[in-house]
This record gives structure tokens, C-alpha cells and sequence, in this order.
């Protein structure tokens, strides 16, 4: 992987990653494709019609269903979905921790129970690497242990130890496949945990710059802490992340929380709120928020947004996209999923645009100015 800053403004940056199926300008909103594809939409469109640089697909879903094994057959990721750019597959940790009734982590790694038909299993540093192997995705996260916030100052430092130690553990294995010719384009992020503890991200942001990581994510964030302790502990570790590497803060968030971040020195970003939101009828816009159940857009012949230039503001109403959702269409789910990640990869290329001009601050600005 090749990574460049490109440009600086303040603490944002713009940046340029090259791995081997794409080239990735920074800020980046990655959609999730949670099961090998982001919900109602294909590979097409999210080439042609979003032009999306890289996508994240869900470990712990791929690894139960339909098994690693399945997708390598089909010559991993690329060659099973057909996106033939880039792919970021998480480890698995937090679906691990999140959707089990029966998991639990121990010194190796993650005992949990499958949601789908009760199985047991266990990953472990080095289990999910060779899972993500078999998917050949681009960018591979390292196991981690998570933890629901807030937590008490002992599960922290509990968490710290076992973070350092299972980083350390993959990023050695993850030398040792290489030398072995396993995984030679893929590169691996380390995932730095600590809760909204300045102290603790600090001592696990130092510990993993010293590892050999292609890019660093923050992760443990947007878990139910406060928007503002969350900027807080984003603002607070930034200083202690090597700014040579990409970084990456998971599973956040929403319009405002990417400009807030951006402002802070991150560079990539996903969440399922595009997509999740826009099967619920909720469309984000230049102005805010759009609720398309609304019985006033009925008659309303309007593009969801004027500003937006997507492939569904073009061509489709706010009336007929109000009848589709109500008359529970199918094809709602594709058109509104198209204008919400449209949205985010907008919002991010304008963000941008703007560092390069050296005028984030006016973006910001504007951004919030339109908002309602």
C-alpha cells in the first residue's frame, strides 16, 4: 500500500492510499457490505453509478455465511462479488461481542456463539487473518477487544492489555504469511482501544505506532457514549497517531460526526446509517434530514435534495418515492440507498476539495449553516 498526505489544513487532511485494486482519495465514507454487498445495490452501482473507491464487507457474517472457504473458491472478494476495487474487512470482534447472547473473551480471543444456528466458535488474532486471507480484501483488521462504554477503569485496562497483545500477535503472524507468500497485497491496521480514557487510548495509540501497521484505526467509539465525549477522545489521541499512516475511525457516523472528525485528522470512515436510514425513509440532504413518509411530499414533485446531483434526484420525485415506500417497493431500498451513499460520498469529496483549497473551516461553516 502507498499512502501519501496530499494536503493539510489545521488537522485535516487529504490524502491519497493506493492498494492494489484502487486508488483511494482521502476523506473517504466506505459503504458496508455487510454479506459481500451494501443492502439493495450490486457491484455496478457502486462502480458506475457511485464510483465507490473502496467498500467494507463484515467477517464475522462471511465467516459463518458462506464461510471463507466458499469466497476463496470464488477467487475472494473481488471475484465473488465482482466490486473488483478496493475492500476492507473488519475481524469480526464487535459482531462477536455484539450479536452472541454467549460470548466471551478470554487472554487468546473471542468465544461466541453463531446467531445464526447456535454453533460455537472462537476467534483468535490469527484465526481471523486467515480468514481474511481467503478473502483477499485489501485491508484487514487486527482482533480486538471491545468494550460497551461506559465501562469501569478495571474492564478498561483489561481491554488495553489484551488489544497490545493480540496486535502484537497479528502483526508477527501477519509478517511471518508474508514470508511465506500468503497475503502479500493485503495490508493490516491495528485498532486502537481505551474507551473515552485519554490515558489509556495514549498508552495503545503509542504501543501499536511501534508495531509495523500499514494504518491505524480508533475504534470503541460510537458505543454509546456522548457525541461530544467521542470528539473529545478522537481530538485527544490524534497527537499520539503516527500521521504517516492512514487513519481510521470505525463505525461512525452520522453527516456531523464525518465533518467533526475530518476537522480532527481522520481519514476514513464507515457506517451502516446511509443505508440503514434509507430503508427506514429517512434521506439525508444539504439541508438536514428528510423524512420521505411525509404525507406533504405526496404531491411534491421535487428532487429529494435540488443540490444533489445523484442518479435518483435526476430522475425521480419526492411523490413517487413517497407511493414507493408506502406501497413497500422494492426498488425504494436501491433508490434511496443511492441518494443517502451519494450523499456521503459528496459530503467527504467536499471536504476535500476544501482542504486542498485550504478553506475547511468555510466548509464547515456552510455545512452547518444549510442544515435545519
Amino acid at each position: 500500500m502507498l499512502f501519501k498526505i496530499d494536503k493539510k489544513d489545521k488537522n485535516a487532511r487529504a490524502c491519497t492510499i493506493k492498494t492494489a485494486h484502487s486508488t483511494i482519495q482521502t476523506p473517504i465514507f466506505m459503504p458496508v457490505g455487510t454479506v459481500g454487498a451494501v443492502k439493495s445495490l450490486d457491484a455496478i452501482d457502486m462502480i458506475e453509478i457511485l464510483d465507490a473507491k473502496i467498500i467494507l464487507a463484515n467477517t464475522y457474517h462471511m465467516y459463518l455465511r458462506p464461510s471463507s472457504k466458499i469466497v476463496k473458491e470464488f477467487g475472494g472478494l473481488h471475484g465473488f462479488t465482482k466490486f473488483d476495487r478496493s475492500f476492507l474487512t473488519d475481524s469480526g470482534g464487535f459482531q462477536a461481542f455484539s450479536l452472541s447472547k454467549i460470548s466471551k473473551p478470554d487472554e487468546n480471543g473471542i468465544k461466541f456463539a453463531s446467531h445464526i444456528d447456535g454453533s460455537k466458535h472462537y476467534f483468535t488474532p490469527t484465526s481471523v487473518l486467515d480468514t481474511q486471507y481467503d478473502f483477499g480484501s485489501d485491508i484487514m483488521m487486527v482482533l480486538d477487544d471491545l468494550i460497551a462504554l461506559p465501562a469501569e477503569k478495571k474492564r478498561v485496562e483489561l481491554s488495553l492489555q489484551r488489544t497490545i497483545k493480540w496486535a502484537k500477535e497479528s502483526i508477527e503472524y501477519h509478517k511471518f504469511m508474508q514470508n511465506k507468500g500468503v497475503g502479500i497485497n493485503q495490508n493490516i491496521f491495528g485498532i486502537i482501544q481505551g474507551g473515552t480514557d485519554y490515558e489509556a487510548r495514549k498508552e495503545c495509540a503509542k504501543a501499536l505506532c511501534e508495531m509495523d501497521f500499514d494504518g491505524l484505526a480508533i475504534g470503541g467509539l460510537s458505543v454509546g457514549e456522548s457525541n461530544e465525549m467521542m470528539y473529545d477522545t478522537v481530538e485527544g489521541v490524534m497527537p499520539f497517531i503516527d500521521e504517516n499512516r492512514p487513519r481510521y475511525l470505525m463505525g461512525v457516523g452520522t453527516p456531523e460526526d464525518l465533518v467533526e472528525n475530518i476537522e480532527r485528522g481522520v481519514d476514513m470512515f464507515d457506517c451502516v446509517m446511509p443505508t440503514r436510514n434509507a430503508r427506514n425513509g429517512t434521506l439525508f440532504t444539504s439541508f438536514g434530514k428528510l423524512n420521505i413518509k411525509n404525507a406533504k411530499y405526496i404531491h411534491d414533485d421535487d428532487p429529494i435534495d435540488k443540490e444533489c446531483d445523484c442518479y435518483t434526484c435526476k430522475n425521480y420525485s419526492r411523490g413517487y418515492l413517497n407511493h414507493l415506500f408506502k406501497a413497500k417497493e422494492l426498488t425504494f431500498f436501491r433508490l434511496a440507498s443511492l441518494h443517502n451513499l451519494h450523499y456521503y460520498l459528496n459530503l467527504v469529496k467536499k471536504a476535500r476539495e476544501a482542504i486542498l483549497a485550504s478553506n475547511f473551516d468555510e466548509f464547515k461553516k456552510e455545512f452547518y449553516s444549510k442544515r435545519t
